[in-house]
């Protein structure tokens, strides 16, 4: 509704003398007052005057001031109404011109967003647990380069810790009881696992273990550096097949031994800043005077035997990440049980008095859980539920779907993958992030209802009527459009037009939720308004029925665009 709202904002803007970047138009609560409302109470509050009266006011000076847009006045708000002719020329003109850039801006030309996010750990497969996070961030990074931000999608990979310690001391034990050939990365998870186990019970492999990790840290090369080095190829491997089948990519893959050359000054440097201090032979940052609820847990940088944790290597990647981007946000998307590990991070930047500290946020969500919010139960093996084994439940399920429904589709298996990834990533993107995630397979790939598959079908039946309106030759296709056809199509209008907004209110908050509620409801209105028989697209002529095919175009476009933002396929036909 930018077209309509900027010189709405400038026209008040003039009478209020107030500068346009502070003023705000939102939708009315009930759309029969209009198409955008200004909310008076700031302004009434400027002069003293009851907000009703404003409102009344500034509407009798807008009166006839703009053809094809009314201003009236109810109660404290001042709302506009669009000429439902002028309304659809306009939008439909706009999608048409601008494609797959509509809802597209420059407001971040010359920013930089960096975006954390997946982040596997190597020497396993990638598992349920990071299908949010991979989501999740895919989708920001697709929503801010939308709006013109430089984006660097970073995969810190898990390739250093103690727990690689343990590992090397399985391997030194145990590697000819798995099949390290056939399988490399499930037979590493299953080395990994028992080394786990063994670190609980088994003293003297804790103590190699430890040795292990010593001489991974000193830099030496060896049969330590070896191992690491052929375990991250393995598991970077693994990692990219499954990667390419979400068809999600970073600009960036740096795993947390990237920073290793960095961890040192990055002790001297907070040392420097003189915030830290020794407690019980650990180096520490007492976060008290913070947050008392920080006082019990300082954040610990350097353990007694010398090795660094965690923390150590998030601190010398956000000074190098600044160092190297200055970026305009740094956006942690992990899950919230690792709010306690951020608080101590920001509170560390705090402490040290960092400018840009406020600019890394972590972006948290809630759980992944089964139906009844009981932990997922499926296939599994080594006691993970592999992603990959996911994807292919799924996609099975999802074809049978598609087998049942339209037996004859040609592509049926591609289908299929596409209406797999669509439920499995808006299942997960249709609630706020903070909100725990329900998986119930039945559920998620449901052509009806709140569902992925359900607004693939729109955006499908949506081309379909197009294809038709071709093939058939439609007289309304060599016809100019009557935009007063479409008196009855405002809302779906005003809501077109409204895209960009939601896009950019989307990567604000960082809440790709509200773009999947945005898509939702559209779907749900051109749904029903093509399925109503006074609106008959196909067959319908001359201009009449060439604005009816205008609107279900440019309704397509939309949603397809949407779609991709948030990394649905938008399939032809289903």
């Amino acid at each position: 509704m930018q077209i309509f709202s900027e010189p709405i904002l400038t026209a008040l803007a003039r009478l209020t003398g107030q500068p346009v970047a502070q003023l705000k138009l939102e939708r009315p609560r009930d759309p029969k007052l209009g198409d955008l409302a200004f909310p008076c109470f700031l302004i009434a509050k400027e002069r003293k005057q009851a907000p009703p009266a404003v409102a009344a006011e500034l509407a009798a000076a807008l009166a006839g001031q703009r053809d094809g847009i009314t201003a009236s006045a109810a109660g404290p708000y001042l709302n506009f109404r669009i000429d439902r002719p002028l309304l659809a020329r306009e939008i439909c003109s706009e999608v048409a011109i601008a494609g797959e850039r509509f809802g597209n801006s420059d407001e971040g030309a010359g920013k930089t967003i960096v975006i954390d996010f997946s982040s596997p750990n190597i020497a396993k497969p990638m598992h349920i647990g990071h299908i949010r996070s991979t989501i999740i961030g895919a989708a920001l990074v697709r929503i801010f380069r939308h709006l013109g931000y430089k984006v660097v999608g970073i995969n810190h990979i898990g390739d250093w810790g103690a727990q690689f310690g343990g590992l090397v001391v399985a391997l030194r034990r145990w590697k000819g009881e798995v099949d390290l050939e056939a399988d490399p990365v499930m037979g590493l998870l299953d080395l990994y696992q028992r080394s786990k186990a063994a670190l609980k019970d088994d003293a003297q492999f804790q103590a190699e273990a430890v040795a292990a990790y010593q001489e991974l840290e000193s830099g030496r090369e060896g049969e330590v550096r070896e191992l690491w080095r052929w375990v991250t190829e393995v598991s970077m491997r693994g990692f990219n097949a499954t990667y390419a089948r979400l068809g999600v990519s970073h600009e960036l893959v740096r795993g947390e031994s990237w920073y290793e050359p960095l961890l040192a000054p990055t002790l001297e440097r907070v040392k420097a800043a003189g915030v830290t201090e020794i407690s019980q032979g650990a180096l520490v940052v007492q976060l008290g005077e913070l947050e008392k609820s920080l006082k019990e847990t300082p954040c610990l940088l350097q353990q007694t035997n010398g090795t660094t944790l965690y923390a150590t290597r998030d601190l010398a990647a956000l000074f190098s990440r600044w160092e190297e981007f200055g970026f305009e946000r740094c956006l942690y998307v992990v899950g919230g049980e690792q709010k306690l590990h951020f608080r101590q991070l920001k509170g560390v930047l705090k402490r040290m008095e960092q400018p840009w500290e406020p600019r890394v946020e972590h972006i948290d969500f809630g759980l992944l859980l089964g139906p009844g919010r009981k932990k997922i139960a499926s296939r599994k093996r080594g006691e993970v539920l592999v992603l990959d084994d996911l994807l292919d439940e799924v996609t099975e399920a999802a074809e049978k779907v598609i087998e049942a429904k339209n037996p004859a589709l040609a592509n049926r298996a591609q289908v299929a993958s596409q209406v797999a990834l669509g439920a499995l990533g808006f299942n997960d993107l249709k609630r706020e992030r903070i909100k725990d995630v329900i998986f119930d397979e039945s559920e998620i790939l449901s052509f009806e209802g709140d569902t992925g598959p359900y607004l693939q079908f729109t955006h499908a039946r949506l081309a379909s009527i197009l294809r038709k309106a071709v093939a058939n030759e439609d007289a309304a296709l060599r016809s100019k459009p009557d935009w007063s056809a479409l008196e009855n199509a405002g809302e779906i209008l005003v809501t077109i037009g409204r895209f960009g907004d939601v896009v950019r209110s989307a990567a604000a908050k960082a809440e790709p939720s509200e773009l999947s509620q945005y898509l939702l409801g559209l779907s749900r209105d051109v749904s029903t308004w093509v399925s109503s028989s006074d609106n008959r697209v196909l067959g319908t002529a001359g201009p009449e029925g060439a604005a009816r095919v205008a609107l279900v175009r440019c309704a397509k476009s939309c949603l397809g665009n949407g779609l991709r933002l948030i990394g649905m396929p938008a399939p032809e036909e289903m």
